[in-house]
């Protein structure tokens, strides 16, 4: 059985940051890519950042140069540092990653339990 594990949201006020980590764990093949995505009261789960085992990077617009994506692929482990937070980043924040399992020839998405972050002064 596979579990993404997210951890390190909280509450910060503008300007701040915080750093989101994600771990993958058990019996896991592969994993391709791995990404963090959000979802606001209200709004539909967005791309934030993913990153590819080679360590191709994609943004979303709205988080291009403050947050940076990064990863591990000994840990099976997923960064996103987050800088010069706003108020419009407050959000659950979803860890994903597209891996495949021992004993299976297909990736599938995974997800985590997500975690809150929230910006306010």
């Amino acid at each position: 059985q596979v579990q993404l594990v997210e951890s390190g949201g909280g509450f910060v006020q503008p300007g701040g940051s915080l750093r989101l980590s994600c771990a993958a764990s058990g019996s896991i093949f592969s994993i391709y890519t791995m990404g963090w995505y959000r979802q606001a009261p209200g709004s539909q789960r967005e791309l934030v950042a993913v990153i590819t085992s080679g360590g191709s990077t994609n943004y979303a617009d709205s988080v291009k140069g403050r947050f940076t994506i990064s990863r591990d692929n000994a840990k099976n482990t997923v960064y996103l540092q987050m800088n010069s937070l706003k108020p419009e980043d407050t959000a659950v924040y979803y860890c994903n990653a597209d891996l495949r399992p021992h004993g299976s020839i297909w990736f599938n998405d995974y997800w985590g339990q997500g975690t809150q972050v929230s910006v306010s002064s």
